[in-house]
Order: structure tokens, then sequence, then C-alpha cells
């Protein structure tokens, strides 16, 4: 059983990452629809301002609780987060919740578990579930609208099948958080590594199929960067099955290092659309979402190298 302090804040932590998360999948998906789906087009609006609500409410409850490495990640925001929301707005004319970021740039950790906190904590996981629950049969409505050529969009399916994935692991982590389960954290670190070198891999993809042909040095340090991952799927998933002494924990290290490069490239990549000096169709806060996502990755890679 997890204990109160690791259940509120494994949970607030979670939602800080992924509820942001969320809240732009459902802004991706809203400017990719045509002027036909304009019915999906609101839903994902709703959905935006239902994520950045639950997100709002749990920043309000995580300041003073939530660990010094999760505020330092840079899986919450990053120092480009603020402006890429304002050029992604510029660009779209959608306004975005920026108060959000602006408020995370004021947390603090630290240990003030007040009585009431567990209460609301779990108020708030029931409703991150509903959510979730709504967001995962949008995603996959449209996912098979695309595949059966009902529905066109600027996403790319794999795109969809992505965030879509994403989407279950969100809920996958706080049922088991509602449960207060115990983690095996050698079985998890197979798994997760599995899950998140496939998440960079296809970030690597995405990045080179938006990139603009005339950006032939990006779109070859994308490509291989792709193929890169693509080897650390398969080994991560045979390290799911293997009784090897270290096999895990070479994987591990070969994981972060190969994170880490790719975070640099993201963090360039993001620089790059900020200052508007790279040829692409890539929205600015795209590029920051998948920074923050590779830095999450790195916080649980380092903690697996703890085991």
């Amino acid at each position: 059983m997890l204990s109160r302090t690791e259940y509120i804040r494994q949970s607030l932590e979670s939602h800080l990452f992924f509820g942001r998360i969320m809240m732009e999948h459902s802004f991706f998906l809203q400017t990719g629809f045509t002027p036909r789906d304009e019915k999906q087009s609101k839903m994902a609006d709703e959905l935006r301002i239902g994520f950045g609500n639950l997100l709002e409410d749990c920043i309000a409850l995580a300041n003073g609780v939530i660990s010094r490495d999760a505020i330092a990640s840079g899986e919450f925001i990053t120092k480009y987060t603020l402006e890429a929301e304002k050029m992604t707005e510029f660009y779209t004319g959608i306004p975005l919740m920026t108060k959000l970021t602006q408020a995370e740039k004021c947390l603090v950790a630290g240990n003030d578990f007040h009585p009431r906190l567990e209460m609301k904590v779990s108020a708030l996981n029931r409703r991150a579930l509903t959510l979730l629950d709504r967001i995962i049969v949008f995603k996959s409505n449209i996912l098979n609208d695309v595949l059966c050529c009902k529905m066109f969009t600027l996403n790319y399916p794999l795109l969809i099948e992505h965030i879509l994935r994403e989407a279950k692991l969100y809920r996958h982590l706080i049922q088991r958080l509602q449960s207060r389960d115990n983690i095996n954290i050698r079985r998890e670190a197979a798994s997760q590594e599995a899950f998140w070198n496939q998440i960079m891999g296809e970030h690597a993809l995405f990045i080179r199929g938006l990139l603009d042909p005339c950006e032939e040095e990006l779109f070859n340090i994308a490509d291989r960067f792709g193929d890169e991952f693509e080897e650390l799927v398969c080994e991560s998933r045979n390290a799911m099955d293997r009784t090897m002494p270290g096999a895990l924990e070479d994987l591990t290290d070969e994981s972060l290092a190969a994170t880490r490069r790719i975070r640099e490239f993201k963090a360039q990549a993001t620089e790059g659309l900020l200052e508007c000096k790279i040829r692409s169709i890539i929205l600015p806060l795209l590029a920051d979402h998948t920074l923050r996502e590779a830095n999450h990755f790195i916080r649980l890679l380092k903690i697996f190298d703890k085991r």
C-alpha cells in the first residue's frame, strides 16, 4: 500500500505533467480539424478547457507539497513554455491558458500535507478519470474515422494513436494510485522504458515529417533518432523477459543517454522555431510539448537507475 504522503505527491505530480499534456493534445486535435468537423472542434475545445481547469486546481493543491526533483526536471514547464504558448496563440487565434504557466513558475516543494489534502486529491483523481474516459473515447472515434476515410485531419493517424496511448497510460496510473497499488520497480522499469522509448522515437518521426523539405540536416538528425529509438524499443521489450543480471541496468543507461541527446535536439528545435529560424509546419507549443515529455522520461530513468 502506498503511504498517504506518496499517494498525494504522486497523484499531484502525475496531474501536473499529464494534465497539461492532455490539455495540449485537445488543442492539437482542435487545430487539425477542417471546417466541416465543427462539432469535433468544439468537443476538443471543451476537453482542453476541462483539463485546463483540472490543472488549475492541481496547481493550487500542489504548492508546498510536490518534490524538488519534479519541479527541477522541466517536465511541468520549461523556460520556453510561456513564449511557445504566446506564439502558438498568435498563429492559431485560439486563446491559451497562459495563467497556468505563470502559476507553475511559482510552485515550490515541501511537505505541507494538511489534513484535508488527501480527500481533495482523491476527488481530483476522480475528476481526472472522468475526463480521461471522455478524451479516450474522443481520440478513439477520431482515429477510427480517419482510418476508415470518414474524416480528414491535419494530424497524422500515428500521432492520434500516439496521444491515445498516452491518455490510456495516464488513466492507468491514476487508477493504480486510487487503488494504492505497490509498484514492482524492476518490472515497471522495463515496461515504462519500452513505452517511452517508443514515444521518443515517434517524436523524431513527427518532427521529420513536419519539417520543410529544405531542412535536410534536421531531417537527417530526426531520422537517425527514429532509428536509434526503434532499436531501444526492441531492447526494452526483450528486457521485460530477461533474467540476466545487469541487462536492464545497461538498457536504462542506453535509454538515458539517447533521451538526453534527443532532449537537446528538441530544445534547439524549440529555440529555432521561437526565433523563426526553422522552416516547418510545427507549432512552437508542440515542440515544447515533446521537450517536456523527454524531461519526464529522463526523470523516470534516473529513478530506475537507483533501483
